[in-house]
């Protein structure tokens, strides 16, 4: 790539026209679009499904400034891990590896295949449950019907290169897209009230005040931020990272351009799959308070679960609505855990430098996930499936603050954050060059410099140290609160 290409839009060389540099903007933003999207999916699960749903039956549009501030938060976590990966080269879990000793590293590998076991035992479930209400299809059948996005990983992504990881990010956008288009769909059905939807947005005081708001709060919250997307986002960022390549040989001003570049776009590309997730999430209640909640002609109806939303949705809208309810929870369940069983594999090449044939490590993970989940559907049923779901979002609240504080201890290190240096050090040594030609007869002077810093610092500044370990406090008191709620038996 050429050293003008990487310049910002507003630095590119005069002789280029502004239809020109438009034009090498989007192709180097599209290149670009992906990683995020696959992230996005972790923010619309059917984990997020419960708890929007029981938000907005329950309290009607109050709880979308809850959504809107944890889509806040999870932003910036996220582009935490696209600095940390663009610029170190390296995921959270290799860092965690490179930076921690043995034992540390194993209790967080523990805790974080526990979390990943959970999600995709909530993906698995939400895929059941949408084949029961799409295909009549016993849940037992469908549990072992998800296994087959397994064999779709195994086709497709045999290795880790790019040209793999970009099908699969086209995948998951086609995904995330449908399920967008489902509730585009179920929105002009409810036709909600768009002021009151607004209003929405704007903090209130009830959230604070009532406690049941605040529990449901709670549980928004928890289920929006999913740990393991922290380590996935910042594996696959990485690839596009300069730094990820050791055999290109660059000087140092185009490495520094190349992973400016890189983080800035994809910043880009992560706030705006966010932003879509926050649609989703923000439909998802929407839905919920305007059919539920808001009701003509009688007291607002509680959602027990998702097959009470979508036996209510297809009796009060009609079986479209139904039907594309299901669709998109389908959808999102597939999404979901496809990226989840790719989560496994980079924890553990990430903290214990183990390498396993992709797909026996993706069958092992999805065994531990299949297994539990069969049981209940074969003894409890549909009741037992919704009550596991609830627990596995427990078990991802458990593990949130084992990966959000080392990542942002990690961005706040200069011995972390900082550029290595390249092979080439031709800046560094014209630097020394022009003080040498000055000074050829003073070597006082010359001594006295200081020393040329070939290193360039790309750790979070100091107010977003601040925000960060704000954001991160908030979600560690949450999930303490909400683990103390299920040891008391009130959750």
């Amino acid at each position: 790539m050429n050293k003008e290409d990487l310049l910002p839009y507003t630095q590119q060389p005069k002789y280029l026209s502004t239809f020109q540099k438009a034009k090498l903007f989007v192709k180097k933003l599209l290149s670009f679009i992906g990683p995020g999207y696959m992230v996005a999916v972790g923010y619309m699960d059917p984990g997020n499904w419960a708890t929007d749903l029981s938000g907005g039956s329950q309290f009607g549009y109050s709880l979308l400034f809850v959504i809107l501030l944890s889509n806040i938060m999870a932003v910036l976590l996220q582009t935490l891990c696209i600095r940390l990966g663009v610029v170190t080269g390296c995921d959270l879990a290799q860092m965690c590896k490179k930076r921690y000793s043995r034992p540390v590293n194993l209790a967080l590998y523990v805790l974080c295949e526990i979390a990943i076991i959970a999600c995709d035992l909530a993906e698995v479930i939400g895929s059941a449950i949408a084949l029961q209400m799409l295909f009549k299809i016993p849940l037992p059948y469908g549990v072992l019907i998800t296994t087959l996005d397994v064999f779709l990983i195994l086709l497709a992504n045999r290795n880790d290169s790019k040209l793999a990881n970009r099908f699969f990010e086209f995948f998951i956008i086609l995904l995330v897209g449908g399920v967008g288009a489902c509730f585009v769909i179920q929105l002009v059905y409810v036709k909600p009230n768009v002021g009151q939807v607004m209003a929405g947005y704007l903090p209130s005081a009830e959230i604070f005040t009532n406690s049941e708001v605040l529990y449901v709060a709670i549980g928004i919250v928890g289920a929006t931020v999913m740990p393991h997307n922290l380590y996935l986002h910042s594996h696959i960022v990485k690839i596009r990272s300069p730094n990820s390549d050791e055999k290109e040989e660059t000087n140092q001003e185009t490495r520094i351009l190349s992973i400016k570049s890189a983080l800035n776009f994809s910043i880009v590309d992560c706030i705006f799959a966010l932003t879509f997730a926050l649609f989703i999430n923000s439909a998802i209640l929407i839905v919920a308070a305007a059919a539920f909640h808001y009701t003509d002609n009688s007291a607002p109806v509680e959602v027990a679960d998702l097959f009470d939303a979508h036996k209510l949705l297809s009796e009060y809208l009609g079986p479209i609505a139904g039907t594309s309810f299901a669709l998109a929870l389908l959808l999102a369940g597939q999404s979901s855990t496809i990226t989840a069983t790719m989560a496994g594999q980079i924890v553990m090449e990430g903290f214990l430098g183990l390498t396993m044939r992709p797909w026996l490590r993706r069958l092992i993970t999805r065994a531990f996930a299949i297994v539990p989940a069969m049981v209940v559907a074969i003894i409890a049923g549909s009741k037992g499936l919704n009550e596991v779901l609830i627990a596995s979002q427990v078990l991802l609240s458990l593990q949130l603050p084992f990966a959000v504080i080392p990542l942002v201890l990690f961005t706040s290190n200069k011995e972390v954050m900082q550029l290595p240096k390249p092979r080439s050090i031709d800046m560094g040594m014209n630097a020394i060059r022009s003080v040498e030609v000055g000074n050829e007869n003073d070597e006082t002077n010359l001594e006295n410099e200081a020393p040329v810093n070939l290193n360039v610092d790309f750790t979070i500044s100091t107010p977003m140290k601040v925000v960060t370990w704000i954001v991160a406090m908030i979600i560690v008191l949450l999930n303490v609160f909400l683990l103390v709620q299920v040891a008391r038996g009130q959750f």
